[in-house]
């Protein structure tokens, strides 16, 4: 995919390859947090931040928990949301903004500790959202917990628009 020129937020974050490698996950998530702050309320660590795959974590925290001291659903979804929309956001065009369009998720074991969700994109995927400006994507995710059991599956489904004024 060599056509590929990174978009606004792409560019941005490349920014941080000038941080020492120890330091950037630390840096992406305070300017990743500041950019979408109830995720900064929630605590997700951007462990890892592409446009065809994303990281992000979520501490089994007081602040997140459920009545039985895992982490919530509310935060499962958050999590999931968050990696699916960031995956999404590094590959519309600067002329767009991604949209949440559908989610479904299905509460299959209980979760043990901290969380991570990988949401990816296929090339083709990438392509379509650079060559029109307007679409929708199904964008996979695996939540996964500290045991390696994936206690939801999860289908979100984005779309991407164009930024200016709607037309009537």
């Amino acid at each position: 995919m060599n056509d590929y020129s990174p978009n606004r937020l792409a560019r941005q974050l490349q920014r941080l390859d000038e941080v020492p490698a120890f330091a950037r996950p630390w840096f992406r998530s305070v300017v990743l947090r500041r950019a979408v702050p109830f995720t900064g309320t929630a605590g997700l660590d951007f462990l890892e931040m592409g446009t065809g795959r994303v990281e992000i974590g979520i501490k089994n925290e007081k602040k997140v928990q459920n009545h039985i001291g895992g982490v919530h659903a509310s935060a499962m979804n958050l999590l999931a949301e968050t990696a699916t929309g960031m995956v999404v956001g590094m590959n519309v065009r600067d002329d767009c903004i991604p949209l949440a369009k559908e989610l479904k998720m299905a509460f299959k074991k209980r979760a043990t500790g901290a969380l991570r969700a990988v949401a990816t994109l296929s090339d083709e995927q990438r392509a379509a959202m650079r060559a029109s400006d307007k679409g929708e994507v199904k964008v996979p995710v695996t939540v996964t917990d500290e045991a390696g059991v994936n206690p939801v599956e999860c289908e979100f489904v984005w779309a991407w628009i164009p930024s200016g004024p709607r037309k009537s």
